[in-house]
């Protein structure tokens, strides 16, 4: 698939996304990387270790995070895009389910909208600007009432749904890439449920990205704190490769880039 000028043959070759988060609250590393230089310093990290995508998010989506206004958002992500785009030759995401947000974003050269809502927050406008404006994007399974019939088949319908909100705006099968949505809406045992029978996704026909990095299903599993979920994260990295996930996005990019490739090639031995 194409993320702006950057071509992935997501067949041959997995991809990891680093995550930069440029807030002060975000639940593993806010603080870090809320200041250009440090921004563009572990921009640089991430790249040599492997990274081809950087996910900017602006706003912590960690659970009783803080709500802020579109434009500290905007006066957060846009320098720093803007700053990646101006030193290096790689794709930039987009963290945010606000069209006003990733409309500033777009303007400022990112190549791909990362929505935790699945284009279904709010007035559901953010179809339409990636539609209009032709950039990649990543549809999150996310809701608002914590409740399934039958959880995983629940997961893949409420992404077609997802879809479907897309196609009626005339985004392009090409740009859509789906992700479970680990950690939004699920409970523990939901969690693992998801990574476990993420293949599921597969039948919708669109490249899957999983993010499970440093996320509580890890703590909880593993009875570590969120400095320590580095060995868990890798471990589904490998598992999500093996039922087919083709986009990783994560915190530590050297660990699971190397671990990916391992596996990948094992599997294509």
């Amino acid at each position: 698939m194409n993320i702006g000028k950057y071509n992935f043959d997501l067949e041959k070759e997995p991809v990891i996304m680093g995550i930069l988060n440029v807030t002060p609250d975000s639940f593993s590393d806010g603080g870090k990387f809320n200041n250009l230089d440090a921004a563009l310093k572990h921009t640089e990290e991430m790249i040599k270790d492997g990274a081809k995508i950087i996910d900017v998010g602006g706003e912590s989506t960690r659970p009783g995070y803080t709500l802020i206004s579109d434009e500290e958002e905007i006066g957060r992500v846009v320098p720093v895009i803007e700053a990646i785009k101006k030193n290096f030759d790689i794709a930039v995401s987009l963290d945010t389910y606000k069209t006003k947000v990733a409309e500033a974003g777009v303007k400022a050269g990112c190549d791909m909208i990362n929505d935790v809502w699945g284009f279904k927050y709010g007035e559901r406008d953010m179809a339409d600007l990636v539609a209009k404006t032709g950039v990649a994007a990543c549809v999150m399974h996310n809701k608002n009432v914590i409740t399934y019939n039958d959880f995983v088949n629940d997961v893949v319908n409420e992404l077609k749904e997802s879809v479907e909100i897309a196609h009626k705006a005339g985004v392009k099968d090409s740009q859509i890439v789906l992700d479970p949505g680990v950690g939004f809406a699920k409970d523990y045992e939901q969690n693992l449920l998801i990574i476990k029978h993420v293949d599921k996704l597969l039948e919708l026909g669109y490249p899957v990205l999983l993010g499970t990095s440093r996320k509580s299903v890890i703590g909880l599993t593993l009875d570590v704190d969120k400095n320590d979920r580095m060995a868990g994260t890798v471990a589904t990295t490998v598992m999500g490769l093996e039922r087919g996930c083709r986009i990783f996005r994560v915190h530590d990019v050297k660990e699971n880039y190397q671990a990916m490739m391992m596996a990948e090639k094992i599997l294509k031995a």
